[in-house]
């Protein structure tokens, strides 16, 4: 039998039991619509965690030089407790890093906490996010000022009470359009507005718009961290290939400077995009080894009904089967049309659950910050599995079928 005459009879079989059919590609749907959406929620989020995610929290190329670890997990009360008793860092410690660091690098501080700031008209935003920096923190995490300008070297050393606001914060507190040269107070502090920062949108639901940036010495100091200390110091090596000797000679100033013993655990925690990355990739393991189990399931429960639903319908063209035996229709022939429709079937109930699949992950990306994205190979899984389970579940129908006895069929009632 041709394979597209097998195709379209097919067809018209799951045309004219709709019902019967629908309930046959139930398994096969569930199971390939778990499998897309699963895939393109994970998919989504690692494209999210490698391209912005970490460019924006740890920057390009950066270590980041912490009391402790951003990300951490099963942590015990002794090591929260041992934590806290961690010395702060200072100032002090990233004027040693650029004195003693051999390697080329740019240095920065950061500190931040979030807060109120209102503006000389009155109006207020809560929620921003307040973060005392260096200079070089525009270029560190890529901040863009599109309207006014960064604030220097010079007015970051002077310790100036100017700032840089978030595209958000400068639209709600300034509705008038008219930003630069307004002030505004943090906390009672009075700033100037210098500039207003590239709009970024959001991470994970928190928009990356709604901030101020002031020179980590000015006055912000007295909000985001007590006095002459910092949260982070960021390193960023001007060669990609340098950053792990950067990291190895970073730790050695860091424990020269506080005295500890080479057997000694450091007090203090150093931490690259990579290593957020490898934290990603164990759970993202994790997810796709699970996945196959839930699918698996799905899909056998699917291939069952199928073969079910085959057995029934071979029963209820019994004496069609035989018809065509007598007329010179051969084994290969009955075998081939139950695989083809079987197979149909199937792949009916994948390309349905690719579809399905597809559309909610889109709704979950809508209405969440769950970003979402699919690569044409797991679609083409998914079919394929589809009609893999089609075959393999219409092996034993076909069989059946091909093997009826033209005499016995045509008596059959």
């Amino acid at each position: 039998m041709p394979f597209w005459e097998g195709v379209t009879l097919a067809l018209q079989q799951i045309w004219a039991q709709k019902l019967k059919s629908f309930f046959s590609l139930l398994g096969v749907v569930v199971g390939v619509m778990f499998l897309i959406v699963v895939v393109t929620v994970v998919e989504g989020l690692d494209r999210y965690v490698r391209e912005d995610f970490t460019a924006q929290i740890f920057g390009v190329n950066t270590v980041t030089l912490r009391r402790w670890e951003e990300i951490s997990i099963n942590t015990t009360r002794e090591e929260r407790r041992e934590r806290q008793r961690r010395p702060r860092l200072r100032f002090e410690d990233a004027e040693a890093l650029r004195e003693r660091l051999t390697l080329p690098a740019r240095i920065a501080v950061e500190s931040s906490t979030s807060g109120t700031a209102v503006g000389d008209n009155g109006r207020a935003v809560n929620g921003v996010r307040i973060i005392g920096a260096s200079a070089d923190i525009f270029v560190i995490r890529d901040l863009t000022v599109v309207e006014g300008r960064a604030f220097t070297p010079q007015e970051d050393a002077a310790g100036a009470a100017v700032i840089v606001l978030g595209s958000e914060t400068a639209d709600v507190i300034f509705e008038d359009g008219v930003v630069l040269g307004r002030m505004m107070r943090i906390r009672g502090f009075p700033y100037r507005v210098i500039g207003v920062l590239e709009e970024r949108g959001s991470l994970f639901g928190q928009s990356q718009d709604n901030r101020a940036v002031a020179p980590a010495r000015s006055p912000i100091q007295a909000v985001t961290a007590p006095r002459g200390y910092v949260n982070d110091i960021i390193i960023q090596a001007f060669d990609p290939d340098q950053l792990r000797d950067i990291q190895l000679e970073t730790e050695g100033i860091m424990r020269a400077r506080r005295g500890l013993r080479p057997t000694e655990e450091a007090d203090f925690s150093l931490e690259t995009a990579d290593q957020a990355i490898a934290f990603w990739d164990n759970i993202s393991r994790m997810l796709f080894t699970i996945l196959p189990a839930f699918v698996s399931i799905a899909l056998v429960v699917g291939g069952i009904v199928i073969m079910n639903i085959m057995l029934v319908s071979v029963m209820e063209r019994t004496r069609e089967i035989g018809v065509r035996k007598a007329l010179g229709a051969r084994r290969r022939d009955i075998l081939t049309q139950i695989l083809i429709e079987s197979a149909t079937l199937a792949t009916l109930g994948a390309i349905l659950g690719v579809a399905l699949g597809l559309g909610i992950a889109q709704g979950v990306a809508a209405v969440s910050p769950m970003p979402a994205a699919v690569a044409p190979r797991w679609i083409a899984l998914g079919v394929g599995l589809g009609m893999t389970v089609g075959i393999v579940a219409g092996v034993y129908p076909a069989a059946q079928a091909s093997k009826l006895d033209p005499v016995d069929a045509l008596r059959y009632e």
